[in-house]
């Protein structure tokens, strides 16, 4: 494994007040403040497909579709396997993620290795905007353009964010990387409910505007595509590359030529240098667990709603949008209290509001909306917080260079085993009947996060990967 030194990057066109002193440091400091509000930018362009494609329209409209192509028993056959229709969304999601899993670390290594971020951020950002504004074909049968196109995005999505999360060491010291990620977090949750609000009068008022509810539902599909793409523009062009050179490998002045194969060696040398560091692979155990746990309420959490709570689906789609809402609120709280307490100390502390939480969800009574919308409003006020500190701290114990390899073993811990919550939710329903008891299983994912997140000493994690001190931590 080579040694990576960092090389700063040159400043792009003259520098007011360039050179020594004071001058310079606030040169310095106004370029990055600019890099961190294109960095924004980029969580308001992506979000739009996690909340109106993902939670709220494609699952049931690509359900629909299925249906609709379905043989007499109810089947579907994508590549002649026979898939009952009603399962077919699940499995998009279920293959866009093992994918994900297989690409991320490879296009973080290649990242990395080139020094060449941005292209990659491109790439990937206009693949995923393409194939969610394709979504506005998706008609009649087409159920396996639906999947082919839910499986492009939702790849495309994961490797966009490798790179992104990327960033944030380089473009915020270590005092401010909690608070840039939480402004990050709560830029994309207004960004949500902001487009979700439009797209909710389209669908809703589809019959006065003449259009009919399919086509209101592909045109909110493909208006997140339009969105991503258009806002993804920012990002791009405000931010800087940061190349590095590297020693031993060839490479010179970090922008080498890498093939698939590097890629894929650098990404098991990755690996392999993660043992060195136990306590950043301590604080991706922690994540794994606890981030597990949160994915599960998300996603489970309008099935508890409608089958043991027996709402409808306009309140749980109000649901959405208060947690949308308040995580914006939620996510810039918690950045302002990491500043007094430390990020360690605040996640832990949402841990144990989360447990709060879904254990309260144990006993809210069926058909009273007024106490879903309550649980709705703790969920939003600890989702954007706990996911922005968590991304912030791990930024934290990254070796420089190593961003976007290290990144994705991040991202893979989200997206790549968020099989264990719904298994261990699916598992309780079997056996017990209850989903109440369902939603209470997932409190041992919080117990388990908090008791490692316990044991990590972030300053000496920090320093075992050659960063400085980040302060209060």
């Amino acid at each position: 494994m080579s040694t990576v030194t960092a090389r700063p990057a040159e400043p792009e066109g003259p520098v007011p007040g360039d050179g020594d002193g004071e001058g310079a440091g606030d040169a310095e400091a106004l370029a990055r403040r600019r890099e961190q509000r294109g960095w924004y930018v980029y969580d308001w362009a992506v979000s739009v497909f996690s909340t109106s494609v993902l939670t709220v329209f494609l699952g049931p409209y690509l359900t629909e579709v299925a249906k609709a192509a379905a043989d007499a028993d109810g089947y579907v056959h994508p590549l002649g396997l026979p898939v009952r229709a009603g399962s077919f969304f699940a499995y998009a999601v279920s293959a866009s993620v093992l994918l994900s899993v297989a690409v991320m670390p490879l296009a973080g290594a290649l990242a990395d290795r080139t020094g060449r971020k941005k292209p990659v951020l491109a790439v990937s950002a206009y693949v995923g905007a393409g194939a969610t504004s394709a979504m506005f074909f998706l008609d009649g049968e087409r159920y396996l353009l639906g999947g082919v196109l839910l499986v492009v995005a939702n790849v495309a999505l994961a490797v966009s964010m490798v790179v992104y999360n990327a960033f944030l060491p380089q473009i915020a010291e270590p005092a401010e990387r909690d608070e840039v990620s939480s402004r990050g977090w709560a830029f994309g949750y207004a960004s949500g409910a902001l487009v979700l609000v439009a797209n909710l009068g389209l669908f809703l008022g589809h019959d006065a505007l003449g259009v009919s509810e399919s086509m209101a539902v592909r045109i909110c599909l493909a208006s997140a595509g339009v969105w991503w793409a258009v806002f993804a523009l920012v990002p791009l062009l405000r931010l800087r590359e940061r190349p590095y050179a590297r020693r031993g490998d060839g490479v010179g002045g970090g922008y080498g030529r890498v093939s698939f194969g590097d890629g894929w060696r650098q990404l098991a040398g990755t690996v392999r240098e993660l043992r060195r560091y136990p306590l950043t692979l301590l604080f991706l155990l922690a994540y794994l667990l606890y981030n597990d746990g949160i994915q599960t309420v998300i996603t489970q959490a309008s099935v508890f709603g409608s089958e043991e709570l027996g709402l409808d689906q306009t309140t749980l789609i109000g649901a959405v949008l208060l947690v949308q809402v308040l995580a914006v609120a939620g996510a810039l709280l918690m950045g302002r209290l990491a500043r007094s307490y430390g990020a360690r100390r605040v996640i832990l502390g949402s841990l144990v509001a989360w447990t709060v939480t879904v254990a309260a969800g144990f006993a809210l009574p069926a058909g009273e909306p007024v106490w879903f919308y309550a649980l709705a409003a703790a969920i939003g006020l600890v989702l954007g917080g706990s996911q922005a500190l968590s991304r912030s701290l791990f930024a934290q114990l990254v070796p420089a260079g190593k961003e976007a390899e290290f990144f994705s073993l991040y991202e893979v811990s989200d997206r790549g085993t968020s099989w264990l919550g719904p298994l261990l939710f699916g598992l309780a329903y079997q056996l017990t009947g209850e989903y109440r008891v369902a939603i209470l299983s997932l409190v041992v994912f919080f117990a388990l996060g908090f008791a490692l997140l316990w044991r990590v000493p972030v300053r000496r994690a920090a320093a075992a990967v050659g960063n400085a001190d980040p302060g209060r931590i």
